[in-house]
């Protein structure tokens, strides 16, 4: 029989988790934060512009993909939720996916070519496979692990600054390699970057599964699927915070999908692209702190918002660097990277309160349910990006491979599409999100009627 939820702490202090839980929790996001980049920056590249695939057949497997996250990601989200083993319901699927992640990177950062489109489509399947059974209970664990409006954005906070710790340093380790022992490129990254996956892998989900204790205090979802999904369509907040996310992850992924283009063309820098990388994750890793702290004065909504319209305004910047200006680029992108480091910790945050709305109207904890909602309409969102990126690209006569060359007219539709498609999501997402209605006092007041709902 399970327990009914504990009483909410009233103190501020007892509502706080210790340093050493989130220090263990934060653990897990490192391998998904190392993935992430390669993945969506240098993958795309590599196989079109060094293993030969074209773009077009590139952009459209990456969509293709995601055809496939429509059945796995709601169908692992809900049997997460309806997971009940002596280890709780979120770490028994970390550890399984594992094993099918290791094997994915391998396959897909350490190729043997030639490779064909099939490999490509087979491979990046089973990743986002394994991705999913990882990424969707850890996420949903998080929300599960206070119900405090602030101690929320301190979780997401913690495990953002560690994934983006990790993130740096597989930055660092190809940039240390360029500069001292002459090993770079973009196939000398992939290798590198997925070596240390594979390392990491097993021993962080190891060390957070065993170190961070599962709460057993929820009411199983009773839902069957489909109703389920309905009654998730009526949650007004989250249609809301989910709409304005994925247009922001529309354009992050445009920028992602043609940075490695841009600084390689436009900027005529073959080896380099990891120190910019390094550069606007390092300043993301910095302006965490910033942004958990000023969420809590203004806001979660409206700091989201102020980031994404800042960060706009910078992107266009952009627009003024030519062939030779990649140190003309890092200011630029220093910028960039600390106003991004609000993407990665408010939306997961409010992502968890507006949860809260559909566990007042059901009566049930479907924590899952929503992250693989949200899991699924972010990886359309990288999707769609990159394939309308890439096919935009390849329609402005852009052309790749060996001995390959492109027109002045190409050069300039690079540009405009890596300054001026992420600069329009961001501003669009702001405008969205700028009206959210769950605020600090109105998730309170949600807070005390679920609590007296449930009994507390």
């Amino acid at each position: 029989m399970t327990e009914q939820p504990a009483t909410p702490q009233t103190s501020d202090e007892s509502k706080r988790l210790s340093r050493k839980t989130l220090f263990y929790y934060g653990l897990a996001d490192m391998p998904i934060q190392m993935a992430a980049i390669p993945v969506a920056a240098f993958l795309p590249n590599y196989y079109g512009q060094d293993l030969g695939l074209s773009l077009t057949a590139v952009g459209t497997i990456w969509l293709l993909t995601r055809l496939f996250d429509a059945i796995s990601d709601p169908a692992i989200g809900w049997l997460s939720d309806r997971t009940n083993t002596r280890w709780g319901r979120r770490r028994v699927w970390m550890v399984a996916a594992t094993p099918i992640l290791m094997l994915s990177v391998y396959k897909l950062f350490m190729p043997v070519a030639p490779v064909t489109e099939l490999y490509l489509l087979g491979w990046l399947i089973m990743l986002w496979v394994g991705w999913t059974m990882l990424f969707i209970p850890y996420y949903a664990w998080a929300a599960e692990l206070s119900p405090d409006y602030n101690e929320r954005t301190r979780i997401t906070g913690w495990r953002s600054w560690i994934g983006m710790a990790a993130n740096v340093i597989s930055k660092v380790v190809p940039v240390l390699a360029i500069f001292f022992f002459g090993f770079g490129g973009t196939e000398e990254t992939l290798l590198l970057i997925g070596v240390m996956m594979l390392v990491l892998l097993p021993i962080t989900v190891g060390l957070t599964v065993v170190n961070v204790p599962e709460s057993r205090d929820y009411i199983p979802t009773q839902i069957p699927l489909i109703p389920g999904l309905k009654l998730m369509w009526q949650n007004g907040p989250f249609k809301r915070l989910v709409l304005a996310f994925f247009i922001n992850q529309l354009g992050s992924s445009i920028s992602t999908a043609l940075v490695v283009f841009f600084i390689r063309n436009v900027l005529q820098d073959d080896q380099n692209s990891i120190l910019m990388l390094l550069v606007y994750y390092g300043f993301n890793l910095a302006g965490i702190p910033f942004w958990i702290w000023f969420s809590a004065q203004v806001g979660k909504h409206r700091a989201w918002c102020l980031g994404l319209t800042v960060f706009a305004f910078f992107q266009a910047q952009y627009l003024w660097l030519g062939a030779g200006d990649l140190y003309y680029m890092l200011p630029i992108t220093a910028c960039t990277g600390f106003l991004g480091g609000s993407f990665w910790v408010i939306p997961n945050s409010m992502k968890a309160d507006v949860i809260d709305v559909d566990r007042l109207e059901t009566g049930e904890d479907r924590t899952a349910w929503y992250f693989a909602v949200w899991s699924f309409t972010t990886k359309v969102g990288q999707s769609i990006g990159p394939w309308l990126a890439l096919t935009l690209l390849a329609l402005v006569g852009f052309e790749t491979g060996v001995g390959s060359t492109s027109t002045e007219e190409s050069l300039l539709g690079l540009k405009l599409l890596f300054v001026f498609g992420p600069a329009a999501g961001f501003t669009i997402a702001a405008l969205i999100a700028w009206n959210h209605p769950l605020d600090q006092k109105m998730h309170s007041e949600l807070r005390q009627k679920l609590s007296e709902a449930r009994g507390n």
